[in-house]
């Protein structure tokens, strides 16, 4: 039986002709809230995850964004108490679909992703 590290690492990406990444990603549904500063204000709206990786996460959701916009996330997750309060990039969109990029993770939030990647990879 492979190790949660071992099936982390040979975890090949779903969609044929996508870019390589640089980790796995994993089914996360969670709902989680999205602040964004927009014409001058903060705006706020929420969604669902969708998928999981260690630096990353995509949802759908129910506002606009713009690809490169800076937005802060707040995700609940499996083994945390409290949410993931974190800053990402909006690095693609597709309709209301989108993926998003952690930027400037403490070493704790990297850890509880890697370890949230971890159980969810013993799930599949």
């Amino acid at each position: 039986m492979a190790s949660p590290g071992e099936k982390l690492a040979n975890h090949k990406p779903s969609t044929p002709g996508r870019r390589t990444r640089r980790y796995p990603r994993f089914a996360l549904d969670s709902r989680i809230s999205v602040r964004m500063f927009q014409n001058g204000e903060f705006s706020d709206c929420w969604g669902h995850s969708t998928e999981l990786g260690q630096d990353g996460i995509g949802a759908t959701l129910t506002g606009k964004l713009e690809t490169g916009e800076i937005v802060s996330l707040e995700i609940p997750l499996p083994l945390s108490p409290y949410p993931l309060k974190v800053r990402a990039i909006v690095r693609y969109t597709d309709g209301l679909r989108y993926g998003f990029e952690f930027l400037t993770l403490t070493v704790g939030q990297r850890d509880t992703i890697r370890r949230v990647c971890e159980m969810l990879a013993n799930k599949g």
